[in-house]
């Protein structure tokens, strides 16, 4: 049950991963250069209030050196890239891997 929703939240990852990749594409063609939309950007468009709720509850809870440095480097990424690096997290950490031994041994 634990790798079915670890499975579905890196699909989900991957498909705002792909749909942020095709936004910026789409972007960088009719800009006729390259566009690259930060995760801050693409969030706080997408949802500015739990963008401050995140931040406020890092602030409150871990040590404010973790929001600084740390989260906004990771908002100041690409969108698409930041969200591929979560889904391949998600999926690594839901892989199982396959026996050694095979699959018709006793």
């Amino acid at each position: 049950m634990i790798r079915f929703i670890l499975k579905a939240i890196s699909l989900f990852a991957l498909v705002v991963a792909v749909m942020a990749g095709t936004i910026d594409a789409i972007q960088s063609v009719s800009a006729s250069e390259p566009v690259l939309t930060p995760l801050a950007v693409a969030w706080s468009t997408a949802s500015p209030d739990t963008i401050a709720l995140v931040a406020d509850g890092i602030m409150r809870h871990l040590h404010p050196y973790v929001w600084d440095p740390a989260a906004m480097w990771v908002l100041s990424q690409p969108a698409f890239a930041v969200l591929l690096a979560v889904s391949l997290f998600f999926w690594i950490i839901a892989y199982r891997r396959p026996p050694i031994a095979g699959r018709f041994t006793a």
